[in-house]
């Protein structure tokens, strides 16, 4: 099992940045890639971000390209999501999640989820 708790989400006003945290517990850490993914009310779960095992290796969602970034610390068991210029479109549920494949934008092919946090974009 492994155990994910985020952190770092909150109300900004369009064009503001937000830096999201996920700690993580239980197994090895750097034996899983990482993803961050949202949902907004109404909507289904989708990709934001993945990175590989050793954090070579990054992609994203066309939406958020350019703005957000994601970044690991396997010595701190920690990935990060670093979001600028935020908009009000990425008003949603923000969910660290943990799996063995790489590259992964599909919701359902992680295998571990934190709880989410709430990031809220003013216009």
């Amino acid at each position: 099992q492994v155990q994910l708790v985020e952190s770092g989400g909150g109300l900004v006003q369009a064009g503001g940045s937000l830096r999201l945290s996920c700690a993580a517990s239980g197994r090895t850490f750097s034996n899983y890639a990482m993803g961050w993914l949202r949902q907004a009310p109404g909507k289904e779960r989708e990709f934001v971000a993945g990175i590989s095992w050793s954090g070579a290796s990054t992609y994203y969602a066309d939406s958020v390209k350019g703005r957000f970034t994601i970044s690991r610390d396997n010595a701190k068991n920690t990935v990060y999501l670093q979001m600028n210029s935020l908009k009000p479109e990425d008003t949603a549920v923000y969910y660290c999640a943990a799996g063995v494949i790489h590259p992964n934008t599909d919701p359902y092919r992680y295998d571990y989820w934190g709880q989410g946090t709430q990031v809220t974009v003013s216009s």
